[in-house]
Parts: C-alpha cells; structure tokens; sequence
C-alpha cells in the first residue's frame, strides 16, 4: 500500500470559476504523469493532461530506455517492475513503439565481482528460477557477439529486462492514450497554481476531481515549499546523469542483451545484501576512485535503430551544474571496452539528464492538500517502475471501480 500523508491547508488567490472540468488533471507528461493518466483512464475517468513543453523533455526521454527488475529487490518493488514490464509489453506494440525483451548480461571479471553473482542467484532463485542463470563464458558468448572474453569467469542472465527507445515511447504514448481511453493533453501548457479542486493551467482556469503532480526535477513552480522542506528533513535531491549515444552499428550489428559489469552490482539495491559486495565495493573504492567520487556504473542498450545508449554517472545536489565534465565521459567509455567490443563506438550525441531521488526511498509521495497528490523522485527508475506505482497509487486514491476494457 502505497502511504499518502494527511493533507495541509493552503490558500491560494485561485479564481473559483470555471468553464473547464475534468475528473484527473495530471500535472507532466514525462513517463510518471503518462502511467498516471494510463491508470486513472483505466478507471474510466475523464483524464487531462498538462504539459509546459511541446512534448516531455526532461528526464523521461534522457535514459537507457531500460525497463529493469533485476535492479529492484524481491519483493514489492520487484513485483511492481515486473507489472510495468507487463504494461510495456502491452502498450507498446499499440502505440507504434519498438520495444525488444531482450533480458540483460551483468558480466564478471573479477573473482568478487563472481561471488556476489553466485550469491545473488542463491538468494533469488527460488522466486525467480526461470529467469535467471548463472553462464559460463563459452554461453556468454552465445548470448552476446559484444562481450569481451578475455578474463570473463562468467555472467549473470536475466531473462527479465526490456529496451524501447524512451524518445519514440513519451512521444508516441500520448496518442495512443488520446486513441485508446480519450485522454486530452494540453502541451505547451504551464500549469502555474493549484488550490484543489481548482488548477490555472496555461492561464485558463481549471476544476478537477483529483489533482496530480508528476513535475519531475521542477521543485519550484507547484508546492516549493513542499519540496525544500522534503529536502531540509528528508534529503530529497536531484541528480545530474551523463550520457551518450552512438550512431547506429554498422552492418546491423546487435549486442543482443543488454550489458553491464562489476561496477552496476555496486549500484542496485537487488544485490545490496550479498555478502560480498562489501570486499567488491572497497576494491573499487581504492582501485578506482574515480567511480564512487562520481556515482559511476556503467551499462550499455540497443534500441531499434541500432544505437548504442551508453551511461552514466551520478552527481547530488539541489542545483547541479549545467557543465558537462569530459573526464566523467571518458571514464565510462573507457570502462566499457574492458566488457564490450562492438564494431564503431563513436559518440553521436552527449547530454545529461536530471531527476528528482529521495535518499533511502524509491518514491516521494505527498498529499499537500486535500484532492492533490504530488508523485515523484523514482530515483531514476522511472521507466522500470512507474506503470506499476502508478496502478497502486490510483487505486489509493480512488478504489477499484470496475476498470474499462483494455482496448
């Protein structure tokens, strides 16, 4: 269950007039106000959907595409990725988004790096023994043409993990939710104030049976005070990732799974408590530095185009930097050629991202006032969870009236 606190009074100078209503007005377009707007319309309610850009461009589109369990622990948040990945797969072929199940390799050069991968399996492979297998190299190399085999003791495979192209998903979603269930998007549209059931949306002034606000990295247009206040008592933060992007692979070349080594099981909460990670994590922190220092772990996709999506690093703070820092490039592209080989990795486009993350939490939800819920700081794993919070999170809200049929 997901908790939603006790709402606080506000006052607003919000008009109470109106010529416009809806049941849901959501507040975003990115991948959280999307699955949002996909469970509330599943509902059969009227859903709108505000967005301040032509289309979503903040973090939503700046990632992997990776939809990723074997990140998540067992239990709920492993239940809830696997749920989205349910919805992808239902989703995307109708909404014209290529999507490839294509399940990950998390490779072992080292002998600690191995030892947390046994581990890993011997925790979860009784909830998960159909998807997981520990490979030899010889098997390795019939997964994936792009692992390096020098040196590889073997790998992780997960059956579980899915790739889109998150540029075609949050553009494509839209339209299909507009086709499907009816739901009305204003893009182009600042929502500026909410005082429940009232919102101004691009100066036009709204009333909405529930309010939600799925703002991303925008802590300062709805609610700021909310938010410094989740940040002085709780640590929320935003996070600033570096990425990059190959042209397409010549020759049509695959990797097949997607790929990622020993520094990514420093990095997700699945492998958190295997014995060995500490003795991994300390080897790394004194042979590598360069990594902890800048939140690196180092993980490559494929999308349908044939680019390879490379990344990433992780930098905190309320206010990261807009400066790009080459070196950070350099140490994941350097890394990578250590596991992978492919036949040009010559960088198309760099970019960064910024997403919200609340220290020790997988989501931030708040209830500011009555008829408004705030969802946020997936701690960039939205595209891995959202779609199945957002099942959890409208069902709080509203209950489980008799769904519409799934078109």
């Amino acid at each position: 269950m997901i908790p939603i606190p006790s709402p606080s009074p506000r006052s607003s100078s919000v008009s109470q007039s109106s010529s416009q209503a809806t049941d849901v007005a959501i507040v975003g377009a990115g991948i959280v106000g999307l699955a949002h707007a996909l469970a509330a319309a599943k509902q059969g309610r009227k859903v709108t959907v505000f967005e301040r850009n032509p289309y979503a461009v903040g973090a939503s589109i700046r990632n992997f595409g990776m939809i990723w369990p074997i990140g998540q622990p067992v239990g709920v948040l492993r239940d809830r990725a696997l749920r989205t990945r349910d919805i992808w797969l239902d989703i995307a072929p109708q909404s014209a988004i290529a999507i490839d199940p294509c399940g990950s390799l998390h490779l072992a050069y080292h002998a600690d790096e191995m030892a947390v991968l046994e581990e890993f399996l011997a925790k979860n492979a009784d909830g998960d023994a159909s998807n997981l297998a520990l490979l030899t190299p010889t098997q390795v190399a019939e997964k994936s043409p792009a692992v390096v085999q020098e040196g590889l003791l073997g790998a992780l495979w997960s059956r579980t993990e899915t790739i889109v192209d998150p540029r075609e998903a949050i553009r494509n979603l839209p339209d299909f939710l507009h086709r499907a269930y009816g739901v009305e998007f204003h893009f182009g549209t600042v929502v500026t104030d909410v005082c429940h059931p009232i919102l101004v949306a691009g100066g036009d002034t709204w009333t909405a049976q529930h309010i939600f606000v799925c703002s991303g990295a925008d802590f300062e247009t709805l609610y700021p005070d909310l938010y410094r206040t989740s940040f002085q008592e709780g640590g929320l933060t935003k996070v600033k990732l570096q990425m990059m992007r190959t042209a397409p692979q010549p020759n049509q070349f695959r990797i097949g799974p997607a790929l990622a080594a020993g520094l990514t099981l420093t990095h997700y909460a699945a492998f958190a408590d295997c014995p060995s990670l500490p003795a991994l994590k300390a080897r790394m922190e004194h042979t590598m530095p360069q990594f902890p220092r800048w939140g690196i772990h180092v993980m490559m996709s494929q999308n349908a185009s044939g680019e390879l999506v490379i990344g990433d690093s992780h930098e905190y703070g309320w206010n990261p930097e807009p400066f790009d820092r080459s070196e950070i490039n350099q140490y994941i592209l350097d890394y990578l050629k250590t596991f992978a080989h492919v036949p040009s990795f010559d960088i198309d486009t760099y970019w960064h991202g910024v997403y919200a993350k609340l220290p020790g939490k997988t989501e931030f939800i708040a209830s500011p006032e009555t008829g408004v819920t705030v969802v946020n700081a997936l701690s960039g794993a939205g595209m891995t969870l959202s779609f199945g919070l957002a099942e959890e999170v409208i069902h709080e809200v509203f209950g489980a009236p008799t769904p519409v049929p799934t078109p």
